[in-house]
């Protein structure tokens, strides 16, 4: 359309004078042109040029108008998909924060349970000891008791045995075996 207009501009810009002689003659080149321009113009009216030349121009309007309402579309599709990942985006911030948040409820009740389970842990180990080293005390005072009795048993023997004379040794051992045969009867 661009060069149809820059063609005529271009025709009707000649000077019908600048050419020698008469105007409508047909030695004038001037006019020549004219009428082949004319003829042209008219044979393509004939053939309905200016018609398809608009209805393309409509076509490519149309296309362009849809391409438009095409990407309008697409720019509304993508404003939803990103307003959907923006939420999707916040709901998995806030579910991360809950999550972290849940993490340190439970890693702060594991530690006060470590704690409790920690003091009850050295509160038996020490009742243990406790025990162990009343054991082992009552089993020392137990040793010094029977190291003692043997002592004093061995050194009582040895006082006796110093002491004493056959007859009285006699006389101790048949006391004692008349005490046995009285209490087994």
């Amino acid at each position: 359309m661009k060069k149809l207009i820059a063609l005529i501009a271009t025709t009707a810009a000649t000077p019908a004078l600048a050419a020698s002689g008469p105007f409508f003659s047909l030695h004038n080149t001037n006019f020549v042109v004219l009428l082949g321009f004319i003829v042209f113009i008219g044979i393509l009216v004939k053939f309905g040029v200016p018609g398809m030349i608009v209805g393309m121009l409509d076509k490519r309007a149309a296309d362009i108008r849809s391409e438009l309402d095409e990407a309008r579309a697409l720019r509304e599709e993508a404003q939803s998909v990103l307003a959907s990942y923006e939420r999707k985006q916040r709901e998995v911030q806030e579910q991360a924060d809950a999550i972290i948040k849940q993490a340190k409820l439970d890693a702060e009740a594991a530690a006060e349970k470590a704690k409790a389970d920690l003091k009850t842990s050295i509160a038996r180990r020490l009742a243990a000891a406790e025990e162990q080293i009343a054991s082992a005390e009552a089993s020392a005072i137990r040793d010094v008791r029977n190291t003692a009795v043997t002592v004093a048993i061995g050194a009582a023997q040895d006082v006796i045995a110093k002491n004493m004379t056959a007859a009285e040794a006699n006389s101790l051992i048949d006391d004692a075996i008349t005490e046995v045969s009285a209490k087994l009867h």
